[in-house]
């Protein structure tokens, strides 16, 4: 697969990602996407060659949801596996498996990822407040 094709594939899943964003989530959510899914494109092997444009933007939005909270229902922005899967017509076993895919390519920690995480949970990370001092653990 050339440049090209491979920027055209890209382009179709961010836009795929970002209209699920648009209808269900927010402006904030759609550009995590974007950055996520353009992060995956830059890799040297890229791994949206190949699979579904579908379940790479369903993993792409799985992964920003579950990084910030998202699946639970205190969350503002409250979604479900149900929902992303049943939006891109995808097992959600399968979004799950390929959002696992993405977070260890991209080497994206479960919580508290400063670069895929919404600007609301970053401001309450209580690791903001941690500093370090003759060796030893603070929280001002």
């Amino acid at each position: 697969m050339d440049k090209q094709e491979l920027k055209e594939r890209e382009t179709k899943i961010t836009e795929l990602a970002v209209a699920f964003c648009h209808e269900r989530l927010d402006e904030e959510c759609a550009e995590l996407c974007t950055k996520l899914v353009q992060k995956l494109g830059r890799k040297r092997t890229c791994p949206l060659q190949s699979g579904r444009l579908e379940i790479w933007a369903a993993a792409a939005v799985y992964t920003i949801c579950s990084v910030n909270f998202m699946f639970s229902k205190d969350s503002r922005l409250s979604t479900s596996s149900y929902e992303i899967a049943e939006y891109f017509g995808a097992s959600g076993s399968t979004i799950a498996q390929k959002s696992r895919v993405v977070k260890d390519l991209l080497k994206i920690s479960n919580v508290f990822d400063p670069n895929f995480t919404l600007k609301e949970i970053a401001e309450r990370n209580p690791f903001n407040h941690m500093v370090m001092r003759n060796g030893f653990i603070f929280f001002d």
